[in-house]
């Protein structure tokens, strides 16, 4: 029985879903003006391990992620730049693809864009005036009115009262409520813009993802997620848009990751300390950047400093010198490592919890090692097949250790042989101090060398 953290009922609830052995997944994706941050890449290998994993538990899941790609600073960056906003989202679209690709992030189910949804938009639009939860103001915004929902405020827990005591209505708009939010804005000058029965504007933000999600997974699907910064307003407001227009809960369970922090403080462009995904794998393999994220539940703060990425590069390290130089056999079905694996991932997808239970598998492996490679490699199989659930040791090893960490390529896979060949050459002639004079090229070139039982591996340091 797999358990879910629930924000809407701040409690693990037992995941039922609505029609037996299946799961809609709807999460929102990102706002295409930029690269990618690391919290973005927090949020997509988050739910890339939920939809892994449910799927490793025999569900059918269909897992939806959208894509923004019309707002106020897509906009503002395409004009800083002097063109299209479609030259500049679909440029940012096939940057975080590769991102994600790197990554190791399988592509979502779905990946709809709010400038492709908008009669499903319009449609949303139209049936919350209708049923008086919506209205149009004098300057022809379309204003959501948060009065007329009675449970607004019931996902993040803040009160109305609180919420309009603090709220300010900024200088253009004619809201009739401080708290009432903007489903449709009507298009400045030389702004893009969509026609409407209310005129010529585009959608906001919020009623995006309430549509989108209607069109895919229907007016009740299982889960809705995203990052812990969207519970509220965002995901407040998509609720109160949602059971407004369809009259129902929509949703059965929120879930919501956690921030992620840059030596223990928030990561903001202000601070000085905001890395894109790009920043980080100039430095880092994709796979090291990964595990480090499921180093850290998924709902717990994760913190970004070298010493927890070294660390995640040594583990990898010693995993992958596990798995090296085994035969290919068939893995071990359901072991007592599998069962608590599935365990760990079971209770609101414990990722540390999960890793730990590799690492006992690996030292079992590397015992059987010992005695002989044939013995160990069907529990090494089940390793391999257990951490494809988390998304990582998919890999060669070998392939692995001769990737460049970052970007530093150095000697190239063919000299690093080639050296290696003159090496071996060398001791065969009792030329040690040539031999010496390579081994010591080859580690000022980051290369290091591992003889063992008559073989030479090597790895990038």
């Amino acid at each position: 029985m797999i358990s879910l953290y629930n924000t809407l009922t701040n409690k693990k609830e037992a995941f039922v879903p609505i029609k037996a052995g299946e799961v809609g997944l709807y999460v929102c994706g990102m706002t295409v003006y930029d690269y990618c941050h690391l919290g973005h890449a927090r949020v997509m290998v988050a739910f890339d391990v939920m939809v892994r994993h449910f799927r490793h538990r025999g569900f059918k899941v269909n897992y939806v992620r959208n894509i923004t790609d019309i707002d106020d600073k897509i906009i503002a960056r395409a004009n800083e730049n002097g063109e299209e906003f479609l030259t500049l989202t679909e440029r940012f679209i096939q940057a975080m693809h590769d991102d994600s690709d790197a990554l190791g992030v399988l592509p979502p189910d779905a990946e709809p864009r709010a400038t492709q949804s908008m009669p499903s938009i319009l449609k949303m639009i139209a049936e919350l005036i209708e049923k008086e939860f919506a209205y149009q103001a004098e300057n022809g915004d379309v204003y959501y009115s948060v009065k007329s929902f009675a449970e607004y405020g019931k996902l993040s827990g803040r009160q109305v009262e609180d919420l309009r005591a603090g709220a300010r209505v900024e200088i253009g708009e004619q809201k009739r409520d401080p708290l009432d939010f903007v489903l449709w804005k009507m298009a400045k000058a030389d702004e893009p813009f969509w026609d409407s029965p209310w005129g010529k504007g585009r959608p906001g933000w919020h009623i995006e993802c309430s549509a989108m999600s209607t069109d895919l997974l229907g007016t009740h699907f299982d889960i809705h997620g995203g990052g812990q910064d969207l519970q509220f307003p965002h995901h407040e407001n998509e609720i109160a848009q949602s059971e407004g227009c369809h009259g129902h809960k929509t949703v059965n369970y929120w879930l919501h990751n956690g921030f992620v922090r840059i030596n223990d403080e928030k990561m903001s462009k202000s601070l000085g300390n905001f890395f894109t995904v790009r920043d980080i794998l100039e430095r880092y393999r994709a796979e090291e950047v990964r595990y480090f994220i499921l180093t850290s539940q998924y709902r717990s703060p994760l913190n970004y400093d070298e010493e927890h990425l070294l660390n995640a590069r040594a583990a990898l390290t010693r995993f992958y010198t596990t798995l090296r130089d085994l035969p290919v056999a068939e893995a071990v079905q359901s072991s007592e490592y599998e069962g608590r694996f599935n365990a760990a991932m079971d209770d609101d997808f414990n990722t540390p919890e999960a890793l730990a239970v590799l690492f006992e598998m690996a030292r079992e492996v590397n015992r059987l090692k010992e005695k002989s490679l044939a013995e160990a490699a069907p529990l090494a199989a089940s390793l391999k097949t257990l951490a494809g659930v988390l998304g990582i040791l998919q890999n060669n090893p070998d392939e692995f250790f001769k990737q460049a960490a970052g970007s530093d390529e150095g000697l190239s896979d063919g000299e690093v042989d080639q050296l290696i060949e003159a090496r071996y050459q060398a001791r065969a002639d009792k030329n040690w101090a040539e031999a010496d004079r390579i081994r010591d090229q080859l580690k000022e070139a980051h290369i290091v060398l591992e003889d063992a039982a008559g073989k030479t591996h090597w790895r990038r340091a």
